[in-house]
């Protein structure tokens, strides 16, 4: 099963859609001007064509709250501040992937001639077994390379945060592709929180070529709506699970920082996305982080990226298996660390296992947007290994730290 992508435009006419013979639906993203507003998947059925009347009928009903939101936005909306060029280095994370990274500077290096803000791009290669990303940056122009040999990607993280001398860093994901109104996005949520110290953005799928592809997608995939969001302080009406339900904020594979702030924070926990035995967590906490410690985060649907999801189903089960993982692991960390947040850390742990109980219900009766086997991966990977994979994970990196001084 795979769906095509398309981009509509509101204020250009409609297209004719033909799918090709493989394609048995589409994911359709919205804008106004450039804006993103809707984004939506819409099975069709294999090689289907609608007219442009068509195709404006199914974009009414599947995304019409999204464009009725657009407007009176639009009508409502003060007038748009001025936007100061950013101080920025955009870094991206990597480890033996180059194909994917060329990819990813590629959509970056594009966005120089037109961004209002000047960038700097910085590659971090985490621990490589061969020269290819060397090789790969080497060949282009204003593109720095460094060496990070502590395999981890919190500390290629940290790494960033030693190299950069801007007051703003920027990290995109080695398998995504930046919009061509990335920095645009980023401009704008500092334009509107001149003080924030994370800014996050929209994630949409890069490809939906596979079962897996369309599969987590359709569960949400990495989006967080189309609508700007500030977070501050401790608590959010009606909302008890904030702010320890760090994912609601946005995902590590689109996120910004003002440098200092962070550094003063301590940077990311090493423990936390360390490689296969803990690879996630490190953006959950940070964004925590950043808010428990009185800051503001802002999340922009204008700063959206392209990501590429897991390929195969096997890929993705790991994949839920290692969100339950990590989401239970920054909880015991929090829970530790944090004395005064501990009644709400129990109760999200709850609330979590509760939600997961849903699923796997919905799920064994066919209605819910997962299959058995993924819900069953998520919560197995939070259970079992809740009471010591945080703690074995700072001792493996210790042991990694210990290895490597002085290198």
């Amino acid at each position: 099963m795979s769906y095509a992508m398309i981009d509509i435009e509101l204020t250009r006419p409609l297209p004719p859609l033909r799918l090709a013979a493989e394609d048995s639906g589409v994911g359709v993203l919205l804008r106004k001007r450039g804006r993103p507003v809707g984004f939506c998947l819409v099975p069709l059925g294999t090689g289907a064509q609608l007219d442009p009347t068509e195709l404006g009928a199914l974009v009414a009903a599947e995304l019409g709250e999204d464009i009725v939101r657009s407007a009176v936005e639009d009508e409502i909306a003060s007038e748009h501040p001025h936007t100061e060029p950013l101080d920025l280095t955009v870094a991206i994370c990597t480890r033996d992937r180059p194909e994917l990274l060329e990819v990813c500077l590629a959509s970056i290096l594009s966005l120089r001639e037109t961004a209002s803000s000047p960038f700097g791009v910085l590659v971090v290669d985490n621990a490589p077994s061969t020269s290819a990303t060397l090789d790969l940056v080497e060949r282009l122009q204003g593109v720095r390379y460094v060496l990070e040999p502590r395999p981890g990607l919190d500390f290629a993280r940290n790494r960033v945060l030693d190299e950069v001398t801007t007051a703003l860093v920027a990290f995109v994901d080695d398998d995504a592709a930046v919009d061509h109104g990335w920095i645009s996005g980023l401009e704008d949520a500092w334009a509107h929180d001149p003080l924030a110290v994370c800014v996050t953005g929209l994630v949409l799928p890069y490809e939906l070529a596979t079962d897996a592809q369309v599969a987590f997608e359709g569960f949400g995939g990495f989006r967080r709506g189309f609508q700007r969001v500030r977070y501050a302080g401790l608590s959010i009406d009606r909302f008890p699970r904030y702010p320890l339900w760090a994912g609601m904020f946005g995902s590590g594979c689109n996120m910004a920082f003002r440098v200092e702030p962070l550094r003063r924070l301590g940077g990311f926990d090493e423990a936390l996305d360390t490689g296969p035995p803990l690879p996630g967590g490190g953006d959950l906490d940070v964004f925590y982080r950043v808010v428990r410690a009185g800051h503001s985060l802002v999340y922009e649907p204008r700063a959206l990226i392209f990501h590429r999801h897991r390929k195969e189903l096997r890929a993705l089960r790991h994949q839920y298996w290692t969100w339950g993982t990590s989401f239970m692991a920054f909880l015991h960390k929090t829970y530790r660390s944090d004395p005064a947040m501990r009644p709400r850390v129990r109760h999200i742990a709850a609330s979590w296992l509760s939600w997961h109980v849903s699923l796997a219900t919905d799920s064994l009766r066919g209605k819910g947007p997962l299959s058995p086997e993924l819900v069953i991966a998520s919560v197995a990977g939070g259970v079992l290994t809740f009471p010591w994979m945080y703690p074995r994970s700072r001792r493996r990196t210790s042991r990694i730290n210990r290895r490597y001084a002085g290198s």
